[in-house]
């Protein structure tokens, strides 16, 4: 198998571990503080103990020397991993999962702010799309049974804080981020801690609060091992899965209809942001040929 293909299965294999994550905050019987508490804490061990095994004392230095780019991942990564569990208990779940699928053009429009990196027309259209494709959703949370706005600006924020974190991390090539992963999750848990009823769901729900971590853990380490081999273009398709099939998923076992609007503009988002990558792993192979 070569590093491609590799990468390919890894990365593809860690978004079908993260699609249930949704699933999982509508089955547990808690307030959503809780449940983000304790879906960031669990999955923050499991995580720390995995970079523990495998790094050893090197992640802690690895962490002390990420300097201020580490501390940004770190507060934002935590904010929106704890924004997406709040965002899916005020709107429905495919408003939450089409609105987070716009973070690339988050992440383009900060990168020109702050890595001074040119915004290309290709973007420029990407970015009229995907908010076209956004307003059709708000607009559609008003129709939607279960759907707020209230929650599509939580999951906006969860876009933004996100695409906050990943231009953070791209200050750090090079070096092992893994390790800011646990820092990022059990320090959001920290926060969380005063607000939510800890003890509460324990009892009855233990597993699923595992399950939930765990399911998070294995998607996050493999979708951090994944894309090492293949493009920035091809994991951004891969991860537009979770946008198709997270929705489908809670469709189909708790029958939460999504809406017809919602649908339209999801679809809207996944076609262009689907068109956009498409056209960058073109214009990659063309090079290819042309180095040749």
């Amino acid at each position: 198998m070569n590093d491609h293909l590799k990468g390919l299965l890894i990365t593809g294999l860690g978004v079908l571990f993260i699609v249930p994550d949704s699933l999982f905050v509508r089955l547990i019987e808690a307030d959503g503080l809780t449940i983000a508490f304790w879906r960031n804490l669990s999955s923050g061990m499991f995580i720390m103990l995995f970079v523990l095994a495998t790094q050893g004392g090197s992640a802690v230095a690895s962490v002390s020397r990420s300097g201020g780019a580490g501390l940004i991942y770190v507060v934002f990564f935590g904010t929106s991993a704890a924004g997406f569990v709040l965002a899916v208990t005020l709107t429905s779940v495919a408003n939450v999962v089409f609105i987070i699928a716009t973070m690339p053009v988050f992440a383009a429009i900060l990168s020109r702010v702050f890595l001074g990196e040119l915004i290309s027309r290709r973007m420029i259209w990407t970015m009229a799309g995907v908010f076209v494709g956004m307003a059709i959703i708000l607009v559609g949370s008003r129709k939607t049974a279960g759907a707020h706005w209230h929650g599509d600006l939580m999951a906006v924020g969860v876009a933004f804080c996100f695409a906050v974190a990943m231009t953070a991390l791209r200050k750090l090539r090079g070096r092992p981020t893994l390790p800011l992963l646990p820092v990022a999750l059990i320090g959001s848990a920290l926060v969380l801690a005063p607000f939510a009823d800890i003890a509460g769901p324990v009892p009855g729900q233990w597993w699923l609060l595992l399950g939930h971590g765990a399911f998070i853990t294995v998607a996050s380490s493999l979708m951090t091992l994944g894309p090492r081999y293949i493009t920035s273009a091809e994991v951004t398709l891969l991860i537009l899965l979770e946008s198709i099939l997270a929705p489908v998923l809670v469709w189909f076992l708790l029958g939460e209809d999504p809406g017809q609007l919602t649908l339209v503009g999801g679809a809207v988002v996944i076609a262009v942001l689907l068109l956009s990558n498409l056209v960058v792993m073109w214009q990659l192979r063309r090079n290819r040929v042309l180095v040749r």
